[in-house]
């Protein structure tokens, strides 16, 4: 238990930058990046840093197709802890960064150190998912990176003995995984108590799904809608909808819910669990799958092909709530949403999501339009999803951008902040504006097309790109508008 305040209790502002988009993180960006990027909020009077899924990402660097429900990416480690550590050689900086991680792990096993006995407690104290993990990542090298249903028979199937001997023949390798493992939650937990030190909370992002090749669908294959050979039966995705006409087919295996049910829904505990000891505050990415999911055959061209499924939201909800307690959860509610997922949703008091751009597009009085906000919701000028507001206000009508300057009462040319001030000053518990948007960048710094797998997840920004200005701005702002600490 804590005395702090409930970070949902009080007006916010926060920014959404997702660490890889940090400047100056050559190293690592959970270092000095990070720390110098939460100066920049605490002085801006911003108190929330939301971030995307930090788990492992594959070619498509999507962090939504994870891999892991504990794991974290090994690409965020910095190397300058390292050799702060003396774990590296100031010169071990100038190597591949692979080849700088492994030796910074082999040198941590190797000799006897605070660090080490502090690994050893952490390879303890998470061996329920730390072991399956390593071993998982450890084949994928063995193999060449081939999904887990391409594997041997008894790996695949998970015969003991046939684990049990490849954790001895790759021993070192798995060893390795699980250091910079250790290396990825120690420097997150260093993250989080600096935060904590300048006022700044974290917001977090759980997927609702895992991808098909990750270490849950191998490890418990009897949670999902997989063939005998692993593979789905039948995959997520959404009907057609703002972001692409024929739907999006995401691919990520459905969830045996009777099973996840039986069991008291242990396995979704102790995912939230794992995420409240790296987050202040979580969302749930498409809750409304929680009341009723898109089920797409898996051999299906498109997502049009799916039909609607119900899901156990309430009894989910109620274990979850039941075992870990009042957790601060925020329901991401885009997309097609209905009196259900809105009464499941209340009934629990999640905060919903507003955005603003989605209030002035071609649909009139949209839910998203700030005046029919409430208290109870997260406000966005927009999301990961959506295109900077710069970009967005590029490709409006000529009618919908009037009517915004209209609703407004500015020029065109002031239309950006306009909006990240029409956010910040909305009734809205909290308002999170991505970083994007407070630069004024365009189309070209968007972080993710729904519905594309090329060219995504790659913005990131410059200090240079920051007017020198704009933090004593937005701290001025977030007084005016109550959001200040």
């Amino acid at each position: 238990m804590t005395d702090r305040p409930h970070p949902l209790g009080q007006r916010r502002a926060g920014v959404l930058a997702h660490p890889t988009s940090l400047p100056d993180g050559r190293f690592g960006a959970l270092g000095k990046a990070a720390r110098y990027f939460i100066d920049w909020l605490a002085v801006g009077g911003f108190t929330v840093w939301q971030v995307l899924p930090l788990g492992p990402v594959g070619e498509d660097r999507s962090p939504y197709f994870a891999r892991s429900n504990h794991a974290g990416d090994p690409g965020l480690i910095d190397l300058e802890w390292l050799v702060a550590e003396s774990l590296l050689e100031p010169s071990d900086l100038d190597k591949d960064r692979q080849t700088a991680l492994s030796r910074a792990a082999r040198q941590l096993v190797a000799t006897p150190s605070e660090q080490a006995a502090r690994f050893a407690d952490f390879e303890r104290e998470q061996a329920h998912w730390l072991d399956d993990f390593a071993l998982y990542v450890a084949l994928k090298h063995k193999v060449g990176g081939a999904p887990w249903w391409e594997w041997p028979e008894p790996l695949r199937e998970r015969d003991p003995h046939a684990l049990e001997l490849a954790r001895q023949a790759l021993g070192e390798c798995v060893l390795e995984i699980k250091v910079q493992q250790y290396f990825f939650h120690a420097q997150w937990q260093d993250v989080r108590r600096y935060a904590r030190s300048r006022g700044v909370i974290l917001f977090g992002d759980l997927p609702m799904y895992l991808a098909p090749d990750s270490v849950e669908a191998w490890a418990h294959p009897e949670l999902f809608e997989l063939d005998r050979t692993g593979r789905p039966i039948r995959v997520a995705g959404v009907p057609p909808d703002y972001f692409s006409e024929d739907g999006q087919w995401w691919g990520n295996p459905l969830y045996r819910w009777e099973v996840h049910q039986a069991s008291g829904f242990a396995w979704w505990i102790e995912r939230l669990r794992a995420q409240f000891a790296l987050y202040d505050i979580v969302r749930i990415d498409h809750f409304r799958g929680l009341e009723a999911y898109w089920a797409i055959p898996a051999d299906a061209e498109t997502a049009r092909d799916g039909t609607w499924c119900k899901a156990p939201g309430v009894a989910l909800l109620s274990s979850i709530r039941r075992a870990l307690g009042p957790v601060a959860l925020v329901a991401e509610d885009l997309g097609v949403i209905t009196e259900q997922v809105a009464s499941l949703r209340d009934h629990y008091d999640l905060p919903g999501i507003r955005v603003a751009q989605f209030g002035f597009d071609e649909v009139p009085d949209s839910l998203h339009t700030p005046y029919r906000w409430s208290a109870q919701v997260v406000g966005y000028t927009g999301t990961h999803d959506n295109d900077t507001t710069v970009g967005w206000l590029a490709g409006l009508s000529p009618e919908a951008r009037g009517r915004l300057c209209d609703y407004l009462a500015v020029a065109p040319e002031h239309l950006p902040l306009a909006l990240v001030r029409l956010v910040l000053s909305s009734v809205a518990t909290m308002a999170i504006i991505p970083m994007q948007d407070l630069l004024q960048l365009g189309s070209d710094a968007r972080m993710n097309r729904p519905g594309t797998v090329v060219g995504n997840w790659a913005f990131r920004f410059s200090w240079a790109d920051v007017p020198a200005g704009l933090g004593d701005q937005c701290r001025r702002w977030n007084v005016v508008y109550g959001r200040a600490s």
